[in-house]
């Protein structure tokens, strides 16, 4: 856990106490910083878990110190540190989002994630000549200073790390759905050991853990928030790519996409994503015409939605836990359904301060009474996202 660098210290004990904070049940990068922002250390907000998740059915512990032990000693084991949100060195970009997570584990080149970043994304299945594409797109914007994002995935997601590292001037960075020592798929291990001493490789899961179908989008939320603008190559419709680009939309981000043959139905979700308002691009050099002009007003009208108002966490530390909440935690449950709905609406309906609601809203997810979504919504547990 020692930090390097630029990056200032982190006690050893509240480093371990962060890593054992967002390890805990029901515990995701918003109710996190909402934590930190009201107890102010992770260690303090360990103290008081347990009397934050007192309404849950069963008694709230929080995740065992020995587990988080053995986690540090396979992140050592696998080459691999921690990085946490508030050091100068998290990527910037991938900051400004609110599910940003809260801690990664990371090898190889940080700077990189630092520079002008472009996400490229799409089909595992992808035609040969999508591939092609994905290559000499990927070389360029590379050699042109851009570092490419994807996600290891096969097809245009291999493609697109395997050009940028040939590249020179650029980089490519790797995110991954498993823990830092699982390579998946399998037949990308050494691509992705190239990504983690070339390049740069990251994961939010705990190492030793296996990619599951609900950690893809996840990864696909750092994807686009890495990056100014995301590129889709080549995507049926109802792809993870088409998620990847919807999440870039809702961050403010460029969504660009590639056009493809009607006939053919891998080239379905980007012909609907320009449709939709993304930009059409048939050459490297609109990629980085648009991405250097970049000043966050994207030309693309893809999925762009107001999520609200941002609210800034500190506001809890002025209220005393417990204080005008009693009532309040049942009244946004009945207010709320198995629909996603936007917390400013809560906050209309409820009549309570927005300061009030989001410690009611973090009491009830700590119980396991809620779920957040990708746009900043929240609904009752057991909704079925992406």
């Amino acid at each position: 856990m020692e930090q390097t660098g630029s990056q200032p210290k982190l006690s050893q004990p509240e480093a371990f106490a962060r890593i054992r904070l967002l390890r805990s049940p029901n515990i995701g990068p918003v109710s996190y910083r909402a934590l930190l922002a009201r107890f102010g250390t992770a260690a303090d907000a360990l103290e008081a878990l347990p009397d934050l998740g007192s309404r849950g059915k069963t008694p709230y512990r929080p995740i065992a110190a020995d587990r988080v032990e053995r986690e540090v000693e396979a992140v050592r084991a696998a080459g691999a540190r921690y990085l946490f949100h508030d050091q100068p060195d998290y990527p910037a970009l991938l900051g400004e989002l609110e599910s940003a997570p809260p801690i990664v584990t990371c090898r190889g080149r940080l700077e990189l994630a630092n520079a002008p970043c472009v996400a490229m994304v799409g089909a595992r299945n992808a035609s040969a000549a999508a591939v092609k594409l994905a290559r000499d797109f990927a070389a360029e914007l590379a050699n042109a200073g851009f570092t490419v994002v994807s996600g290891l995935a096969r097809g245009i997601d291999g493609a697109a790390h395997e050009a940028a590292l040939g590249a020179h001037g650029g980089g490519t960075i790797g995110v991954i759905a498993s823990g830092i020592d699982i390579a998946y798929p399998p037949q990308h291990s050494d691509l992705q050991e190239r990504i983690a001493t070339e390049g740069f490789l990251m994961a939010e899961q705990p190492p030793g853990t296996e990619p599951r179908g609900r950690h893809f989008p996840s990864r696909n939320r750092i994807i686009a928030g890495l990056a100014s603008g995301t590129l889709v190559v080549e995507a049926a419709p109802q792809s993870g790519s088409l998620i990847t680009a919807r999440l870039a939309g809702e961050a403010g981000r460029e969504v660009m996409a590639i056009p493809g043959s009607p006939l053919d139905t891998r080239s379905h979700g980007c012909n609907q994503l320009i449709r939709d308002g993304a930009v059409l691009v048939s050459t490297p050099d609109e990629v980085i015409e648009l991405l250097e002009g970049f000043t966050g007003a994207p030309r693309s009208s893809f999925r762009v939605e107001d999520a609200g108002a941002p609210f800034d966490y500190a506001e809890l530390s002025k209220l005393q836990w417990g204080e005008a909440r009693a009532d309040l935690s049942g009244d946004i449950t009945n207010l709320l359904t198995k629909a996603p709905i936007g917390i400013d609406e809560l906050i209309r309906q409820s009549g309570a301060s927005a300061a009030e609601v989001h410690m009611a809203l973090l009491e009830l997810e700590l119980a396991g009474g809620i779920e957040r979504h990708s746009d900043g919504a929240v609904s009752l547990s057991g909704a079925t996202g992406d």
